[in-house]
């Protein structure tokens, strides 16, 4: 555990010191950027290891694996690490991901908040969302249309139960990571204005925006949660 714990650890301050100046190249501070690991795939002790690196943001694409990593975790880890949901959010497991999830990172439509906010309701619990913009409007992904963000952000901040705390979205994949710029504006801007829309703008923080192959793109466009997989583990086993 504590050679793997290492090993993470070291690329992590790989990752950061990248971080640091992609932030520095466009004026920003490089506290204001955050890392999370996307773990789709990894076991519970890879969990535990990024844990005990310092990792404390954990993403997890599928309810049942992030439930399996929580139970294969001891109360030390749990107490360090925050659970988001960046999956696409299947209805009829909305509940158990509303009380094992930290935040719901996925929420791409009405129908989908409005069940979140009455399952809230039922638990009487308090939830942080966030929206998934289609930054590509593939139709093989999840996420809202740009263009209808906006207003699913006021149907989400009417919600009894929601706490909406930012967006996350994916531009369309390519290889040279310049080609995401454009639509990591996109999503900076509507940030930006959907910020000014919040009765509480210091609790909408999270522009969760780059991965392994383009975060340093993310950065200096805004993000400020960045969500790291193979560069912190190696590449994704099959799943």
């Amino acid at each position: 555990m504590e050679e793997l714990a290492a090993l993470i650890r070291a690329r992590k301050e790989a990752i950061f010191a990248r971080i640091a100046a992609a932030a520095e190249r466009s004026g920003r501070r490089p506290d204001s950027v955050a890392l999370m690991a996307a773990v789709k795939t990894r076991s519970a002790e890879e969990v535990a290891a990024t844990v005990r690196a310092g990792v404390g943001f954990i993403g997890e694409n599928r309810v049942q694996e992030g439930l399996a990593h929580l139970q294969g975790l001891d109360g030390w880890h749990r107490e360090r690490m925050r659970l988001h949901f960046i999956g696409r959010l299947q209805a009829n497991k909305a509940r158990k991901a509303l009380s094992s999830f930290a935040s719901i990172d996925s929420v791409d439509g009405p129908d989908l908040a409005r069940r979140l906010s009455r399952l809230a309701d039922e638990e009487e619990i308090v939830r942080s969302v966030m929206l998934e913009v289609n930054l590509g409007e593939e139709d093989q992904k999840g996420g809202v249309p740009p263009g209808e963000a906006e207003a699913l952000a006021r149907l989400v901040l009417d919600q009894e139960g929601l706490l909406l705390t930012g967006l996350m979205g994916i531009p369309p994949f390519a290889q040279d990571p310049e080609a995401g710029r454009p639509h990591f504006r996109t999503l900076a801007r509507l940030f930006s204005r959907i910020r000014s829309l919040h009765l509480d703008p210091d609790q909408f923080v999270f522009l969760s925006m780059g991965m392994s192959h383009d975060f340093e793109v993310a950065v200096e466009e805004g993000a400020t949660l960045v969500r790291i997989g193979s560069a912190l583990y190696g590449p994704r086993r099959s799943s």
